[in-house]
Order: C-alpha cells, then sequence, then structure tokens
C-alpha cells in the first residue's frame, strides 16, 4: 500500500491511497479497497466518529426533509454498523435512561448510547412486537437501510432489496403515530411502483430522494413518504376521542426470503444496510 499527495494546491493537500497491484487481492477487490479508503464520506465518518458513510445519507435526507426532532420514538431497520442510529440519537436527545430508538439487524452492533439493539433477523415473526416492546411506545418515524445481500445480478439484486422495502413499509403502516414518517431504500428500476402507490395513499406526500453522499454511480435511492394520515381505528379514536388500544403488530410477510443486510463486500458495488458500500 502506498500513501501519496492528491492533486491540487493550497495550503492542505489530501492523502491518497493506493494499493499496489501486487497486494495479493484480485483487481476488482484492490479497485473497492481503494474506491472505499480514498472516499471523502469515509474519511469524513471517522474524523466525526461515525460508524459508516452512510450516516451522511440520513443526515443530508434531514436537513432537506426535518423528519427527526427531539423526543420523536425511531425504528432503525438494518441497522449495522449502526451509523443511522447514532446520528438519530444525538438529534432526539435519546439517553441510556429513556432510550427513543429502536433498532434491529442480524448482524452485531456495538452498543450506541441512547439506543435499544436487537440482535435478530427482522423477517423473524416476533421482531415487530420486539420492537415495539423495546421503544416502549409506538414510533414517530420508521427507517430502513435494509438490503439483500447481492448477488451480482443487478435485477435480481433489485427485486430482493424491493421486497425488503415492502416488508417494511407494511410494519411502518401498522405501527406509526398519525403524522409519523417513513425512509427506506430502494434501487431504481420500476419494481417499487406498487410500493409507491401504497404509500402515496397512507401518506400526504412521497418523495424520491438521491442524497448527495450516495455514489453517482449507483442505482440506490431512497423513498420518503411524510405525513402518515392514520390507520381506521387512529382516525375513528380522534373523532370520538374514545380509546382504542394499540393495535397489534403483523409479523413480516415472506419469512425465509433475503436476509436483512449484509457487511460490505469488497468488490462491485455492495450493499447497503447501512454499511460503506453505497
Amino acid at each position: 500500500m502506498a500513501v501519496k499527495k492528491g492533486d491540487g494546491g493550497g495550503a492542505s493537500r489530501v492523502l491518497r491511497t493506493k494499493i499496489k497491484k501486487k497486494s495479493g487481492l484480485k483487481e476488482s477487490s484492490r479497485r473497492w479497497l481503494e474506491r472505499h479508503m480514498n472516499d471523502p464520506y469515509v474519511q469524513r465518518s471517522k474524523a466525526e466518529g461515525y460508524r459508516s458513510r452512510a450516516v451522511y445519507k440520513l443526515m443530508e435526507i434531514d436537513e432537506r426533509y426535518k423528519i427527526l426532532k427531539p423526543g420523536m420514538l425511531v425504528v432503525d431497520l438494518g441497522a449495522a454498523p449502526g451509523g443511522w442510529s447514532q446520528y438519530a440519537a444525538r438529534k432526539l436527545g435519546s439517553s441510556d435512561a429513556r432510550p427513543l430508538i429502536a433498532a434491529i439487524d442480524y448482524l452485531d452492533v456495538d452498543p450506541i448510547p441512547g439506543v435499544a439493539i436487537l440482535k435478530q433477523d427482522f423477517l423473524d415473526d416476533d421482531a415487530p412486537g420486539k420492537l415495539i416492546e423495546a421503544l416502549g411506545g409506538m414510533p414517530d418515524v420508521v427507517m430502513s437501510d435494509m438490503a439483500a445481500p447481492t448477488t451480482g445480478h443487478r435485477r435480481t439484486d433489485h427485486i430482493r432489496t424491493a421486497h425488503l422495502g415492502e416488508v417494511a413499509a407494511d410494519f411502518a403502516l401498522s405501527v406509526l403515530k398519525p403524522g409519523g414518517h417513513f425512509l427506506a431504500k430502494a434501487f431504481q428500476g420500476g419494481a417499487e411502483n406498487e410500493l409507491l402507490a401504497n404509500l402515496k395513499r397512507h401518506f400526504r406526500s412521497v418523495h424520491h430522494v438521491k442524497p448527495p453522499s450516495s455514489r453517482g454511480e449507483s442505482v440506490e435511492l431512497f423513498l420518503l413518504a411524510k405525513d402518515f394520515k392514520g390507520r381506521a381505528e387512529q382516525i375513528a379514536t380522534s373523532r370520538g376521542n374514545e380509546h382504542i388500544s394499540p393495535p397489534a403488530v403483523p409479523s413480516p410477510q415472506g419469512a425465509g426470503a433475503a436476509s436483512v443486510s449484509a457487511p460490505p463486500p469488497p468488490r462491485g458495488e455492495g450493499t447497503g444496510g447501512g454499511n460503506d458500500a453505497e
């Protein structure tokens, strides 16, 4: 591995890392690792104490659309390695005394102050109920960076990740408070049309968002649904001022489908799941 100064004048120069071709890595792995190590968002995340470059996607979306506010309750799906939960905890003012975030992933996630972490596949039947129990109430925001492990076949990868988006949306529709928001990873390609139509029926506005930190060559984008209209029983409650217990949380559909997230592979475009790959 060699390090050289980047081009350009000025007082400060960026050190650029080069991976030698005789490093023993496959060429695709060498290029991925070199790109990753020289990514300004990766370097910034290390400097600012965040666990992945993916945190800046949420940060940029939040700065534009104002979806996270102090005191909110939030569910983070596909949380590993934890960057989104880190940012949300700081923004909400969450603490260990009263965690305002419940996060889930089947991968290990190191403890985060103010975050209740479940190590479990979200597609497990009992996972949704455990999330709400850990959160201590119905969420104001459900956010998902879930993506299926890549197969190398773009269309297959897109369909599998679209399925995870649909599962996350079904969960959000069953638990969100009226006025709440839903954010999920999607891929450009059209298979999410049915999901988009469903979100438009239940939220007052729906946006396709491509944050600046999402790599330009990536087909990744995010669906943001704002201002949940509420479920029928919630609307009846608000009109009649009657108490109705929170709805039962359904288990995710399609158990046994693609897993929730995967570690970033040293090749190609990589996966989502809150990691550094996109």
